[in-house]
């Protein structure tokens, strides 16, 4: 079974002398890759050990931005309603817990 990896991962592999067998996939799948990528990156980032919490914050990151782009969203208005949730919701710093 495969896996949605990074564009120059395919490249880095033939530069090791192996030649990877690469599919490109289309839209439904892509989307798909990239939700189930989010799962797996997001897994890495909770099993990390905090030396490792910063490379697997800007895997998630990246996963994040293919997964809006794909949906046809900047970046930068992702920011913006983010910044506007935060203004009307708060954000999670005061480490609030309901239960």
């Amino acid at each position: 079974m495969g896996k949605l990896v990074r564009d120059r991962i395919p490249e880095i592999i033939r530069q090791d002398g192996m030649e990877p067998a690469v599919t490109v996939l289309g839209e439904d799948g892509y989307r798909e890759a990239l939700l189930e990528k989010l799962f797996e990156e997001s897994t890495e980032l909770r099993e990390a050990a905090v030396t490792e919490v910063v490379e697997e914050i800007a895997d998630v990151l990246e996963v994040l931005r293919a997964i809006a782009k794909v949906h046809g969203h900047e970046w930068a208005n992702i920011e913006k309603v983010a910044e506007a949730k935060r203004a009307e919701r708060g954000a999670f710093l005061e480490r609030l817990y309901l239960g």
